[in-house]
Parts: structure tokens; sequence; C-alpha cells
């Protein structure tokens, strides 16, 4: 801002100039769809727009959001497991702030800042099987850091990974993701193989090949959640290590104590990951961060000597604003038992989930561990139901859970989404600080747009007909 000649005093004009974010949003944030139409993906407004999800929600703290007319609605999505300790948590606020008024002389790349090795020490007490950590930006770049470890301490191309996994967008975590609908038209790939999720006998057919570096495995799969049967984390394990393969837990969704233990591997006794990938929640909803924790000889080898100190680095990776948030909620987490009120929050609302199978002949199953639950549809067996049914998945599978989802929202004010393309299951996920009443609100909710979804009219059929009319046109 400039001074007047005369008496120092700013300028009428020099009111408007510099950044002022409270008027930007102000004059501009009314645009906020019509900007994203024009400048990003045009697909995200009309999508949102096609099944009235286009709201405008002007504030969120803890699991709510707030829109302009002041009503809440409850989060069930937390951001995809972001938002692990909800909206604007004031311990990581501070956190940040504390971190900022410090002025740090972050990033020089030539020193060693005490925030990543702090942060490293805390996260590292959780696995206490494993000894160091490489901190990037997001959970893709966390599988990216283990695919390239795995395939460099092993000297063998080939990672395996199962059906219907996910573990990023990236060309590496690309190549372990088993949906085709990720991965057409972005060949070629990663020479990697798919495995069924629980199949001892074709991965040890994989293994016997001998150019196996390791596995990598959700634990329980965010896409359609479904969780690796008893016993096979454990004598997977067993197998790749006989065959000199490792063993790599994808935990960008399921760690952080989402599932009701603090890495959802741990449910499993005996099982000890070669590397653990994390993000997610420990950002705490504000700055991007990244983690991939491993075994000691895997990080020796990876950087065996000066010459490769920096063979594998992010520029942005170990910031100061992305540790001291990480910090900040692993302290919270403590602090407030989290990992525990997910436990017996997630086995409260599962289990008053689950009890509902026999009353709703359109619900198929209730399953998942902690706050981390999967909502599945089946075919009904009455006649006018079944005819809906087939009407609906003739013209495109996973409306149905989607016919469900936006009543959830427009009449219930609770977010919500399907659990993946093509499915007929809805995923919870919600902040891991909810309790028994954002429950009960759940609960009664979902009991009342299965109701009328059951009574075989009304508008949630209607709405079913626009998507199935959406869905032929979109052929």
């Amino acid at each position: 801002m400039t001074a007047d000649a005369t008496n120092g005093d700013a300028t009428e004009g020099d009111a408007a100039k510099g950044f002022d974010l409270a008027r930007l949003l102000a004059e501009r944030g009314g645009e906020r769809y019509d900007l994203h139409a024009r400048h990003l993906n045009h697909q995200l407004p009309r999508m949102l727009r096609t099944i009235g999800f286009d709201k405008v929600y002007e504030r969120a703290e803890g699991a709510y959001f707030w829109d302009s007319e002041g009503r809440d609605y409850l989060d069930m999505l937390a951001g995809f497991g972001v938002m692990g300790l909800g909206r604007h948590h004031p311990v990581v606020r501070k956190a940040l702030h504390d971190v900022l008024d410090a002025s740090l002389a972050d990033l020089t790349r030539f020193d060693c800042p005490p925030l990543p090795g702090l942060l490293a020490e805390r996260l590292l007490a959780h696995a206490p099987h494993l000894d160091r950590v490489f901190f990037g930006n997001s959970g893709t770049e966390a599988v990216e850091t283990a695919l390239k470890f795995a395939r460099y301490a092993t000297g063998r191309p080939r990672v395996l990974y199962c059906a219907h996994a996910f573990h990023g967008l990236t060309v590496g975590s690309l190549s372990v993701n088993g949906e085709d609908g990720f991965r057409d038209g972005f060949a070629p790939l990663l020479p990697d193989t798919a495995v069924p999720l629980g199949d001892l006998e074709r991965l040890e057919r994989e293994l016997e090949r001998g150019d196996v570096a390791a596995l990598v495995i959700e634990p329980i799969q965010g896409k359609g959640v479904h969780e690796a049967p008893p016993g096979y984390l454990r004598a997977a394990q067993e197998l790749l290590h006989r065959h000199k393969a490792l063993l790599i837990a994808d935990e960008v969704q399921t760690g952080m104590g989402r599932t009701g233990a603090f890495f959802a591997h741990q449910h499993e006794s005996g099982v000890e990951p070669d590397l653990v990938c994390v993000a997610k929640a420990l950002s705490g909803g504000y700055v991007p961060v990244g983690a991939t924790l491993g075994k000691d000889w895997i990080f020796k080898k990876v950087y065996s000597s000066m010459d490769r100190v920096l063979v594998h680095s992010a520029s942005f990776g170990s910031n100061a604003q992305a540790m001291a948030a990480g910090l900040a909620v692993l302290s919270v987490m403590e602090d407030e038992q989290i990992v525990a009120n997910a436990h017996r929050t997630g086995e409260l609302l599962r289990s008053r989930l689950a009890a509902l199978v026999d009353t709703y002949e359109l619900l198929h199953e209730v399953r998942g561990r902690g706050l981390m639950i999967g909502i599945e549809f089946g075919r009904p067996k009455s006649l006018g139901l079944r005819s809906r049914w087939t009407m609906l998945q003739a013209a495109r599978k996973g409306l149905f859970a989607q016919m469900v989802v936006v009543p959830l929202l427009q009449k219930h004010r609770i977010l919500t989404q399907v659990s993946g393309d093509h499915l007929e299951v809805i995923k919870l996920i919600p902040p891991l600080i909810i309790g028994e009443p954002e429950v009960d609100r759940f609960v009664t909710a979902f009991s009342a747009v299965m109701d009328d979804a059951h009574a075989g009219g009304g508008l949630m059929w209607d709405f079913g007909r626009t998507l199935v009319k959406q869905a032929v046109g979109g052929r």
C-alpha cells in the first residue's frame, strides 16, 4: 500500500489493493459452480447438479456443515477419510497458527529440522517393528514410495495387488489399481499383476515365478468395504518372506484409528508389514501429507551412500506446516482417545444397521470395522420391488445406492456417497469424533429412506427413473 506524499496516510484508491480473502469470497464466492465449469473439471458441477448435490456450504466444524440458511448437515464422508478429527479441530488450528508465527527456516533442503524427526518418532511408536519414515505429500505418493523402495530393495520388478484395490491415481499407484475404469486409456503401466483378495494359492503361484518384489494390500478395501479374510494377511506375509518378497500395507484410508485400531493390520496377530503407507487423517484436514514407514534395512539399501542421499525426495515433503499438523493430530488422538471412540461408536453404528437387514429386503449386508462401514443392497424378493430393481440394474449397476444417497442429503441433510462405481454399496467413513447422537440421527434417517424405498412409489423411485434416463442417455 502506498502513502500520500503529504501526510503519510493511505490513499482512497489503495483500499482496493492487496489480497483480501474475505472480500474475494464475498465478491466471487457465488460463482463457485460456474468457475469450476469454466476452469476445472467441467464434469464435476454437471454431476453434482444431476444428483442434487450442488449445495452451498458456508462453514464447517467437527462432524457438521452449515449452509447459508443456517441448516446443519451431518458429514458421514469426512472428505473420503481426510477429516478424521472432523473439521477445524482447535488443537490442530492452534498448531498451524503457532508454526506460521514461528517463522521457521523451512525447506532449506540442507539442514535437519526437528519437526520431521519428532513426527517420525511419534508415528513409529504405533508400529514398533518399523524403523524409518519418508514424508511426502499424499497417499498416492506414499504408495509410490513403497513401490520404488520394494523394487530397489529386492531387485525385482513386479508388484502384486488385489482385484478391486485402490491405491491412488499416479502412474505407479495406478499400476496396482484393481479397477479398469481408472486404468483405461492410461497404458502402458508398470508390469504388475492382480490376484484375488484372500486367494493364497494364486499368490503362491505368482511368487514361484521369482520376480515379485511385493504384495501391496489394503487390510480393508475402500471400494466395497471388503476385509481380507481372517488369517490371510499373516499367511500372505509368511509366503512373501519365504520367497524373499515384501508385504506393503496401504493404510492411507484404514490407518490412523479408522477401524478401531491405530492400523487396520493390527487386528490380526503377528502381521508386521515391511512397508506401511499413511496419509489422509494425518493431515488434520489442513496440510497434505503422506508417510511411508519401513524397516531399517530397506531404507539403508535405498539410501546406500552419500551419492544416493537424494535418490528419492519430495520438494514439499517434511514441510513445517504438515509436520506440525501431524504432531497435533497424534496428540489429539491420544488425549481424546480417538481410536477407542472409533471402535466403540463404530460397533454401535454397525450393530444398529445390521439389525435392519431382516426388516428391509433391499438391504443385503452391513460389514466393516470401526468407523469404516459398508451398507450393501441386493435383489429383493417381492415382485413389485424386484421389477423396479431389475429396471435399475439393466440401466446401470449402482443406481439404487445412489437413490439412497440423494434423499439422505436432500431430506435428512446427511452427506454420504456410494463406495465405488457400479457398486450397490454405501460406505460410511465419518469423522472419528462422532458419538451416539450422530449414530441416532443416521440410523433414523436411513430407516426413513428404506421405508420410502419399500413403499414402492413416491419421489425416491421417480428420481430412480431420472437416473435411468441419465444412464441410458450417457451410453
